[in-house]
């Protein structure tokens, strides 16, 4: 029995730790990529003029989606190995705008993905409130 209370208490530590390194390679994966996006928008913006607008627009949001994925993994380990609920938010509207810009042939699809936008700006506002936020303490 002794033996299965002591690791009944290990095992989230171990499981914890090995989260921690798997979100420190997934950062470390991320700035690479970041870095690399980046490098594609400059490029585009000032060497390759061939590049339209909707191609450079897409660059810069999948640069956004990246820097809102590393604020989500930083903030994972300010807050104590919590995500906020709010970024995973953040993020699915990035996307969704992404997806938007990138497919906007049929005019009811763009209008659903827009009735998307406003409800998750909906859970936006009841995720800001003060009842379900955590970090206003």
């Amino acid at each position: 029995m002794n033996f299965i209370k002591k690791w009944s208490d290990k095992t989230p530590k171990i499981l914890q730790a090995v989260l921690n390194v798997a979100l420190i390679l997934v950062a470390i994966t991320l700035v690479i990529s970041m870095f690399k996006e980046t490098w594609e928008i400059f490029h585009s913006v000032f060497y390759d003029t061939s590049e339209n607008f909707y191609q450079i627009t897409e660059e810069i949001l999948v640069f956004f989606l990246y820097f809102e994925f590393l604020a989500l993994i930083i903030k994972y380990f300010e807050k104590g190995y919590h995500f906020p609920l709010r970024y995973f938010i953040y993020i699915g509207i990035t996307a969704i705008v992404r997806y938007i810009i990138i497919d906007h042939k049929s005019a009811m699809t763009t209008l659903l993905l827009s009735g998307a936008i406003l409800v998750l700006l909906l859970s936006l506002l009841v995720a800001n409130t003060k009842t379900v936020r955590r970090d206003l303490n």
